[in-house]
């Protein structure tokens, strides 16, 4: 079983959840971001993510959507949201009960 969550992104946008007690993964390239979530996949349950660096990795957090874990959540960076963990859980909502329960319309 995973217990470990862990956080892959631009170190200003992350480093302030260490506190919480969440493993910290600043990343410098969009290559060593690519290898990081690979690895971090096989030991840890959930994985938050910048929206930023989410864009920029579709292909590779694509290969977990099937898989039960890593649950890997997009979050805005320091800089502001992008909407994509929004869409992204609206998306997994509506594929798991049929419709999308969260849209104002």
């Amino acid at each position: 079983m995973y217990k470990k969550i862990g956080m892959l992104g631009g170190k200003n946008s992350i480093l302030p959840f260490k506190g919480l007690g969440i493993d910290v993964f600043p990343i410098s390239s969009i290559e060593q971001a690519r290898l990081l979530l690979i690895e971090m996949a096989e030991e840890y349950g959930v994985i938050f993510i910048t929206e930023r660096l989410t864009e920029q990795l579709e292909e590779t957090i694509a290969q977990y959507d099937s898989r039960p874990t890593p649950a890997i959540i997009p979050i805005p960076s320091s800089t502001g949201s992008l909407g994509i963990g929004m869409d992204r859980i609206q998306r997994n909502v509506e594929k798991a009960i049929g419709m999308n329960i969260l849209d104002d319309d």
